[in-house]
């Protein structure tokens, strides 16, 4: 076995150990108190130092604060890795076109930080004013300029973006990680097992299929509210995890030894993006001495959270993320960006939820789809960084790519904060001021160009919430209850439930455990604290906790047949909810213990009602609301309430801060209004109002003052590289390649590169297709591809229990997302699905056109295939909104739908469909398939060119029916290398291909 020493010198604030990672090695530390560690050891403890490609130049990352590496083989390098990576960097300044622009930058301690590209040294004034976002895009297209990937051209049309921007111009982008969650990241570890496969096949080395930019996979979405109000949630929780995934797990944990560059963080660790924002976020990078801003793409949408942290980070699909995986660039429309000027601050009793709700509002009206947004103005300075990442969370809700919060003071005290150390944020701070990168509000500010303006007085931003079924249908709480009746009232739709007028008051009356009981229209029967948005902030969180020990000391009590939780981004939120002070700075036993009073006891660290894991809902409850026809409500502090997400028996889903949730469930209902009407009666008969519960802002800040501190972050992520028991006892399957088990239901060899050929086939149209479905406006990917229960009459729960699988074993669809044919038939299985082929009627069918039957979406596409013929899919405006999920497009590749025809794509979702092969065409504008007289009884012939040199990104495509109607669409291949991607079939097929020719 090779052993390597590694001179490690760390400075004394330096958190100690960190570990490299590199498979099949042991590793020898000096002047520090570990010994050796290998590849057998739990893959989270092989944290630090690792390697990573940026650009020409690929060395040891520098992880922390004040920590370096030599390395000093004393055996032979197992693999060509160091040998290219030493390679690589000795040509990167010979080869860069800018390297005239390499700079020194001191250390004020002594000696230098390292050497970065210097923006300001070119010289050039377009520089000055380009939008902070933008210049993250320029500094890295002239760091990688080698002119292959990325040239002076692509350099030239960042520099000049005021002009370039709005003709949508193509660049290339290389992030310095990729981000991933569980979901996610199975497929994304069984498409790079099937890849290996594939290589093999075609003749060519398989461990050229590795990664070669840094990936940190961190298992947060398989966590279930099975156990909720018990001090038992946590441990009970995470034993039917582990039950549940264990072969998943286990094949995760296998992908992080096979596989260099991985490291996986256990279950029960935290959310992704809050693990991102406190502990894996580096906001600059030092590469041996090369500097360089953090950036990272995501296989979660949500990942646009980090850009709170000024750190660009944005979500794209899973097939994309392995792309970069494989140090391909990321070709990118050159986006615009809305300047967002903050002024004012908040008034007192609104939160940071109430903002970002408002933010989302505004944008969604202003059109900020495909666009950056980067904030300025005096009213940053009012914001806390939770804060700031609670706006850049929802991102995708306001149709962003990223939320952008440029690096300032309030950045920095939020690194030492969560624990970087002093000479880590010192060497951010020295880099982002010499190349102009960083904000100080003490200084007169440059007028930057944004491509358009928007502007927010925080103090007009007033408490509100969500829904019932879109974040962006913000309700004032003050008009909540006016609200909810015109939602009764109205027919069924985004804002509407058509339910007759004298059906409105109608009571149900029930036993739960023998205690009486009733449910009404409205009636809250989940209430989560739970998402990456708010658990992250500290002031919404304590705040939800002086609610319920206000609740408490009142006398109030949520009723019992609530399902409430609490699910914490991360332990640190334990800690401080356990450490709380009251406003005289007394130590008290801590807000946790009243959260606990009130039903909300800690059930799990990871994504939970948000993605659709809120579990079940009491059979007497679940019985109340179904054979009754019950409007029933839940209430969450999340980022998504799309119907049919949050639970399949909530009809009504609102999103709402923290404390908010505590107090709706303490109402028991969302047909209140706080400003006139008791929220319950207090134990001294009298009735309690929501100004009785509701902390001011002094309360909370005081808390958050005196209980949020470093030490904290420091223990709990110290431990997270220490594993936990479970994870620690899988076994691993050895080997660099996967032995699929044929009978596994979890994990299955996927049919995308079987019998592949070693070139490309070519663009292929489509002929004669039957419509598969018709669908209107804001299908979203929880309607394309369910992330929540399997549905026990669904083709997914046949074929489960045909392989001897027990209805209460089906688990999530998120969790067997690893398996094709399972998600194959839960593709389309929403059953809130409105197809418009069954006429009104709602759920997961459709019309089989030749016979007219009405089948389960699954089995008219296999009849379809069985009998030799394509198909498409038409849909309306924001097709594929919602989480990113590379599912969405390959359940309907394996479905053998070959184009999508739509009024307009969400950005992440039309790009997947790319990346498998599907052909995404947008209506004219003012067409749709209404205004067209298309009913998707048509049978549709869309003209493709043969030559792939015939094509160019966004030209009009013909499609004729066989009805006689003709009309043109544009193709939504935006790029020449997707028009590429579609050449070879799809993204992976176009990888494999060019890895075999180098």
């Amino acid at each position: 076995m090779m052993r390597m020493s590694i001179n490690i010198t760390t400075s004394s604030s330096s958190p100690s150990p960190f570990l490299l990672r590199a498979s099949h090695n042991t590793f020898r530390y000096r002047n520090n108190s570990l010994s050796s560690y290998s590849s057998s050891s739990p893959i989270s403890q092989r944290r630090g130092l690792r390697p990573l490609k940026c650009g020409q130049g690929c060395d040891w990352v520098r992880r922390a604060g004040g920590v370096s590496a030599k390395i000093r083989s004393t055996a032979p390098a197992p693999a060509p890795v160091i040998e290219r990576f030493e390679r690589s960097f000795a040509t990167m300044a010979a080869e860069n076109a800018f390297k005239g622009i390499l700079t020194s930058l001191s250390n004020p301690g002594g000696g230098e930080f390292g050497k970065y590209y210097s923006l300001p040294a070119l010289n050039d004034p377009r520089v000055d004013k380009l939008p902070y976002s933008i210049k993250i895009l320029l500094e890295s297209a002239i760091r990688n300029c080698d002119g292959f990937q990325v040239t002076k051209e692509d350099v030239e049309k960042i520099i000049d973006w005021e002009n370039s921007s709005p003709k949508q111009v193509e660049i290339p982008f290389k992030p310095a990680r990729v981000l991933l969650q569980d979901f996610t990241g199975v497929p994304a570890v069984v498409d790079l097992a099937a890849m290996r496969d594939a290589m093999n096949n075609l003749g060519s080395d398989s461990n050229k299929i590795n990664p070669l930019v840094p990936v940190d996979l961190v298992i947060d979405h398989s966590v279930q509210v099975d156990v909720a109000r018990s001090e038992n949630a946590v441990q009970s929780n995470m034993e039917l995890e582990f039950q549940r995934n264990k072969e998943r797990f286990a094949f995760l944990k296998w992908g992080s030894t096979a596989f260099q560059n991985m490291l996986v963080v256990p279950p029960g660790s935290g959310i992704v993006h809050q693990v991102n924002l406190e502990y894996l976020g580096r906001v600059v990078l030092n590469t041996e001495g090369m500097l360089y801003p953090d950036s990272v793409v995501g296989t979660d949408s949500h990942t646009t959270m980090i850009d709170g942290l000024g750190v660009a980070g944005w979500g794209v699909g899973g097939i994309e993320a392995e792309a970069a995986m494989l140090g391909q660039p990321m070709s990118m429309v050159l986006p615009g960006v809305v300047g967002f000027k903050l002024s004012g601050k908040l008034h007192n009793g609104v939160t940071a939820t109430d903002l970002v709700l408002t933010v989302t509002q505004m944008l969604r009206k202003h059109g900020a789809v495909g666009k950056f947004v980067e904030f300025y103005g005096e009213g940053m300075g009012k914001l806390s960084l939770a804060d700031r990442a609670t706006i850049a969370n929802m991102s995708p809700e306001y149709g962003a790519t990223m939320g952008f919060f440029p690096v300032d003071h309030v950045t920095l005290q939020y690194l030492k904060l969560t624990g970087r150390s002093d000479e880590t944020v010192a060497m951010i701070e020295s880099y982002l001021r010499a190349n102009k990168m960083f904000v100080d509000y003490s200084e007169p500010q440059v007028d930057r160009v944004y491509s358009s303006y928007l502007q927010l007085d925080l103090e007009d931003v007033e408490p509100c919430i969500s829904g019932p079924k879109r974040p962006h249908d913000r309700v004032p709480l003050k008009e909540m209850k006016t609200d909810w009746h015109y939602c009764l009232n109205s027919k069924p739709g985004f804002k509407g439930f058509g339910v007759p007028k004298e059906a409105q008051d109608k009571t149900v009356k029930f036993s739960y455990h023998g205690h009486p009981a009733e449910l009404k229209h409205g009636s809250v029967v989940i209430a989560a604290i739970t998402s990456c948005t708010n658990t992250s902030n500290p002031s919404v969180m304590l705040g939800a906790g002086l609610v319920a020990k206000k609740a408490c000391e009142l006398g109030l009590e949520v009723k019992p047949w609530i399902k409430t939780s609490l699910a914490p981004g991360s332990g640190v939120v334990t800690k401080y909810l356990q450490q709380s002070t009251d406003a005289k700075f007394c130590m008290i036993s801590g807000l946790q213990k009243y959260l606990n009073q009130q039903g909300f006891h800690v059930v799990g660290y990871g994504c939970t009602t948000c993605i659709g894991n809120s579990g079940d809902l009491d059979e007497s409850v679940a019985s109340a609301i179904s054979e009754n026809d019950i409007i029933a409500a839940a209430v969450l502090s999340g980022n998504r309430n799309f119907e049919g997400r949050v639970h399949p028996l909530t009809r009504a889903n609102y999103l709402a801060s923290p404390p908010l949730v505590v107090a709706y469930a303490l109402a028991g209902t969302v047909d209140i209004d706080f400003d006139k009407e008791p929220i319950g009666t207090g134990k001294d008969g009298k009735s309690v109002y929501f100004k009785d519960i509701w902390p001011s802002n002094e309360e909370v800040v005081e808390a958050v003052q005196s209980s949020v501190l470093p030490d904290m972050f420091k223990s709990t992520y110290n431990a997270i590289t220490k594993g936990n028991p479970m994870w620690n006892q899988l076994p691993v399957p050895t080997g660099t390649l996967c032995s699929w088990d044929p009978n596994s239901t979890y994990i299955h060899d996927p049919p995308y590169f079987k019998n592949m050929p070693l070139e490309p086939p070519g663009p292929r149209g489509v002929k004669d297709a039957y419509c598969l479905l018709n669908f209107g406006d804001s299908i979203t990917t929880d309607h394309i591809s369910p992330a929540g229960s399997i549905h026990k009459d669904s083709p997914a729960a046949n074929y489960l229990l045909e392989r001897g699988v027990d209805r209460k074993d089906f688990n999530s669809y998120g969790s067997r997302r690893g398996n094709d044919e399972v998600m194959v038939r839960g593709t389309f299985a929403n059953i809130r699905i409105v197809n418009k082929l069954l006429n009104g009627e709602v759920g997961p069918k459709t019309i089989h056109i030749p016979t007219g039957e009405k089948l389960s979406v699954y089995d008219a596409a296999m009849r379809y295939k069985q009998a030799g013929s394509d198909m498409i899919v038409l849909a309306g405006a924001e097709y594929g909104s919602g989480s990113s999920r590379d599912w969405a497009a390959k359940g309907p590749m394996l479905l053998g739908v070959k184009a999508v025809i739509a009024k307009s794509f969400e950005r992440i979702h039309r790009s997947n469909l790319v990346g498998m092969g599907i052909i995404p065409l947008s209506f004219k504008p003012n067409e749709d398939a209404e205004t067209l007289g298309l009913t998707g009884h048509e049978r549709y012939t869309i003209d493709i060119p043969s030559k792939i040199s015939d094509l160019r990104p966004g030209q009009d495509v013909t499609v004729v029916t066989n009805t006689g109607k003709s009309f043109t669409c544009k193709s939504r291949f935006d790029t020449e290398v997707e028009l590429a991607y579609f050449d070879h079939g799809g993204i992976l097929q176009y990888v494999i291909r060019n890895l075999i020719k180098q």
